[in-house]
């Protein structure tokens, strides 16, 4: 087995503004057929047929979903999925949250992850780990690649709702560039993934705030949304 990882930007797509070009997310008031062109080219960049693309969207919280052959093209109301079905591309949609995906490639397990704030704070990576450990996954053979998401110093809160995620786990703890009161959400999920013992992790270093090629809801307020794809493959090609 091997894995292929993929993550997208806001280039190459057929959407209109404000979520030019490349938008993935069918609930921001995108045209949906713009969105299912776009998706058919993500599932082409993706080694997968259109119909083998499941989109994790709504992000409403929620247990891990197990993803296999049967499952909607589209799932709501978790914030992560998990298969071991091989050529079933798993897709999360983001726009600000880190986008965590996971593979075992020894057990053939795979899973994606939507880790926002509230994600952070439900541990939603632990819960998808321990998902993938029922499954035969091993954390110390498990790979985590981390999308583009919002840095420390870009994503303002409140006192009282940072102070709510620091209680939960203190590596969110940041200031932004400008003095105020922050979280580093990519920050808390590696400390999460070390808790877990899983410690090979890839991390996308470019801010969503900050890169005009990646969508941003911090920034823009209407957008669209990247996309972050992981697939269990059955051939000897992999690539991020």
């Amino acid at each position: 087995m091997a894995v292929r990882v993929l993550f997208t930007d806001r280039v190459g797509g057929t959407s209109s503004p404000p979520y030019d070009t490349l938008n993935l997310a069918g609930h921001v008031g995108d045209d949906p057929e713009a969105v299912a062109r776009n998706r058919a080219v993500l599932a082409e960049w993706s080694g997968v047929g259109a119909d083998r693309l499941v989109v994790l969207a709504g992000m409403a919280g929620g247990p891990v979903a197990r993803i296999d052959d049967s499952s909607p093209r589209e799932v709501s109301q978790v914030e992560a999925m998990v298969t071991t079905e091989a050529g079933l591309g798993l897709a999360v949609t983001t726009a600000d949250c880190v986008p965590v995906l996971l593979a075992d490639d020894q057990a053939g397990v795979v899973g994606a992850a939507h880790a926002g704030r509230r994600g952070v704070e439900a541990k939603i990576v632990t819960d998808t780990i321990a998902v993938m450990r029922g499954l035969g996954a091993d954390p110390e053979r498990i790979t985590a690649w981390l999308g583009p998401a919002i840095c420390g110093r870009c994503y303002e809160v409140d006192d009282d709702v940072a102070a709510q995620t620091v209680a939960i786990t203190s590596a969110a703890a940041s200031r932004t560039s400008w003095g105020t009161t922050a979280l580093d959400l990519p920050a808390a999920v590696r400390d999460e993934l070390g808790r877990a013992q899983v410690t090979r992790v890839h991390a996308d270093p470019r801010c969503t705030r900050e890169d005009p090629l990646l969508f941003s809801y911090r920034r823009d307020g209407r957008t669209g949304r990247q996309a972050s794809v992981v697939v269990r493959t059955t051939d000897a090609t992999s690539g991020a």
